[in-house]
């Protein structure tokens, strides 16, 4: 039988005096060029932080080890929670850098902390390792295996971004800014919470209704490394006797500025993507309701970020009120993955949640994109919530009814149909349909967020299809634009066909999606003669494209589709509509262009995807409308996003097999 998880204790603990921004130079030194300052002015104006913490005296030297920042945070949780020491049967930890190389972390700092045998678990990473601890924590004493836990996230960064480790290097232009990016923005801390299975007796506390750690690392480079050459790395991670253990000595890996840590600051609009996909895919899963969240605790680096995240959100059509979020980055700085409990302790100890309280908390990890959430409800001293009950499922989107799928990949992004390479590199968009609307009632509001879903999804496929990599890098050849043409021609060809059969088979009470269908088919129906002419443009043998046949994703694509146009009253067609029809909308500019920068391509040898970027908007208008209508109920609705699901994965696969 499982538990009830409860935070009874928070604390944080910050070494030394604020270190205010003018103080920065005295304390951890530069190498006084005008380059140098330029760049810290910057990082600085970006990440907002005014004050911070270093476990350093005023002449740079280490002032206490990182385990014992552990200790202080926990020995003060301790205390916060009204338990001993010799009470404690779990102890997790989070670091990016322990002391040592070895033993772990958790180990060390149990050493030093004393008490009496317990159970410890060191995780390793970046911001969420911590969280990766607290999971690990909820589940020992939700399974009753202890009745007291403490969870510390501790980071002593300071030592690494002292000048004498850039002294190699003399040009900041040689360190790079995606290391000096992190020396002006990263801080020393730790925070620590302690977990029971029942609430305090004598005041609020914290219930933990569910944890959620998910990697992306599959699909994404390194971002944030230590210990890694430039360059060293593949699409699938670093190559061998590239990483600092494979250097002759550890003084020679230092010298090449291995030990540095360094952070890809232009992957991070993708980690924001990746991040809102998950946080859809959370609501969707009807994890928690926005509209019913009164507090985010949003571990994020800089202040500049914290707009683009918002502007994310409002895109998904789920953002939360401004006024409930809650940071303390300015003031505590970045702690690394001490920041989400140094935040949870002040507001905490401000007294900022009362019983009733839903809070999220959120902690994108850019090491690797890795990604942490985790819902908290705020009881009273007797244990059951005063209002606003969400139960340890938390509390799922109204009406709903729906378990949902995993959303893979990218979400909704600031790039729009028209946008430049320079203006995503990933080339992502949100879904083409927008987000709900206010007037929006329940089905529709689930159809768009299960549509944003599916497109989040294809988004994650397409950024793997070969080709359109090649397109999106700037990488890409002649010969692939022509292998581009001769794939998508079979399958225009045959759009005309399926609507027209698709429209046979409406009844009369789908009169007016019959009318839609021949409409679209009658505006579409010669769209193949655009390709030929691209093709022919580009130096192709007339022929050839006339003669092209489906490759394996095409001829799967076409089957179902006939088939699905072939069943009575085909209303889930509108699902292949907007997977098909999006591509043009939100895609087809932005290849056309791409095409014509890296290939001295003509607008008249670009037709195709230029008509299909400026006119397919005109249709996605007539697909909001019938979305909307009263045509549109439950169980059609779930048709329409499955036949969505479906036709994304085939297309893909048709793309994908532009490479055999």
């Amino acid at each position: 039988m499982t538990r009830e998880v409860h935070i009874t204790g928070c604390a944080s603990f910050l070494p030394g005096d604020p270190v205010g921004n003018d103080d920065l130079v005295s304390l951890l030194g530069d190498d006084g060029s005008t380059a140098g300052a330029a760049v810290r002015r910057r990082v600085l104006s970006a990440n907002g932080i005014q004050t911070r913490h270093y476990a350093l005296d005023r002449d740079g030297r280490t002032t206490m080890l990182n385990e014992e920042l552990a200790v202080e945070a926990v020995r003060q949780a301790l205390k916060d929670s009204g338990r001993d020491l010799d009470q404690l049967g779990l102890l997790a930890t989070g670091t990016t850098q322990g002391d040592l190389l070895v033993p772990g972390f958790a180990s060390m700092v149990h050493g030093r902390l004393g008490g009496g045998p317990m159970e410890t678990l060191s995780a390793s990473g970046v911001c969420a390792s911590s969280m990766a601890a607290f999971k690990s924590a909820v589940a020992g004493v939700r399974l009753g295996e202890h009745d007291v836990a403490a969870v510390v996230g501790s980071e002593l960064v300071s030592r690494g971004l002292k000048q004498s480790r850039y002294a190699t290097t003399t040009s900041p232009e040689r360190i790079g800014y995606d290391a000096q990016f992190l020396r002006w923005t990263l801080s020393d801390g730790a925070g620590a919470v302690v977990l029971e299975p029942t609430a305090r007796p004598d005041r609020p506390s914290l219930r933990v209704d569910w944890v959620h750690l998910v990697s992306h690392a599959h699909e994404h480079d390194t971002c944030m490394r230590a210990g890694l050459a430039d360059g060293a790395a593949g699409d699938d991670g670093p190559r061998p006797g590239r990483t600092w253990l494979d250097r002759a000595t550890a003084a020679e890996a230092e010298r090449d500025g291995l030990l540095r840590l360094r952070q890809d600051v232009r992957a991070l609009p993708d980690l924001f993507t990746a991040g809102i996909a998950e946080y859809v895919r959370l609501v969707r899963d009807g994890r928690f309701d926005p509209r019913q969240i009164e507090h985010v605790l949003c571990h994020y680096s800089s202040q500049h970020f914290r707009a683009d995240i918002f502007r994310l959100m409002r895109e998904a059509g789920l953002m939360i009120d401004e006024e409930r979020w809650f940071t303390n980055l300015s003031t505590r700085g970045n702690t690394g993955a001490a920041s989400i409990f140094v935040m949870l302790a002040e507001a905490w100890q401000t007294g900022r949640f009362t019983p009733g309280d839903r809070i999220l908390l959120v902690v994108p990890e850019s090491g690797r994109f890795s990604f942490a959430f985790a819902h908290l409800t705020c009881v009273g001293p007797t244990g059951p919530e005063v209002v606003g009950t969400t139960g340890s499922t938390a509390s799922a989107v109204a009406g709903t009814g729906r378990t949902g799928s995993a959303v893979e990949g990218t979400a909704p992004s600031l790039s729009t149909a028209e946008g430049t390479a320079a203006d995503s590199p990933a080339g992502t968009v949100a879904s083409p349909l927008g987000e709900p609307e206010a007037a929006d009632d329940e089905v529709v509001r689930w159809t768009v967020l299960e549509l944003a879903g599916v497109w989040a999804e294809l988004e994650s496929r397409l950024r793997r299809v070969p080709v359109l990599r090649r397109i999106e890098t700037g990488t890409a050849t002649l010969g692939d634009y022509r292998r581009l043409l001769l794939t998508l021609r079979p399958q225009v060809v045959e759009g005309g066909r399926w609507i027209a059969r698709a429209a046979s088979n409406f009844s009369e009470e789908l009169f007016e999606l019959r009318s839609a269908a021949l409409h679209h088919g009658l505006e579409e129906h010669r769209d193949f003669r655009l390709l030929d002419a691209d093709f022919a443009a580009i130096g192709g043998d007339p022929d050839e494209i006339r003669t092209a046949t489906k490759n394996l994703g095409s001829e799967a694509l076409s089957a179902y589709m006939f088939h699905q146009a072939g069943q009575p009253d085909p209303v889930d067609l509108l699902g292949a509509m907007f997977v098909i029809e999006g591509l043009g909308t939100a895609k087809a500019a932005r290849w056309a262009g791409l095409l014509r920068d890296q290939l001295g391509l003509a607008d008249d040898q670009l037709r195709f995807l230029l008509y299909h970027g400026a006119n397919d908007d005109d249709h996605f208008a007539a697909l909001r409308n019938v979305l909307r209508s009263p045509l549109i109920d439950r169980p059609r609705a779930e048709r329409i996003v499955r036949t969505a699901r479906v036709v994304a994965r085939l297309y893909a696969l048709q793309l994908e097999e532009i490479d055999g």
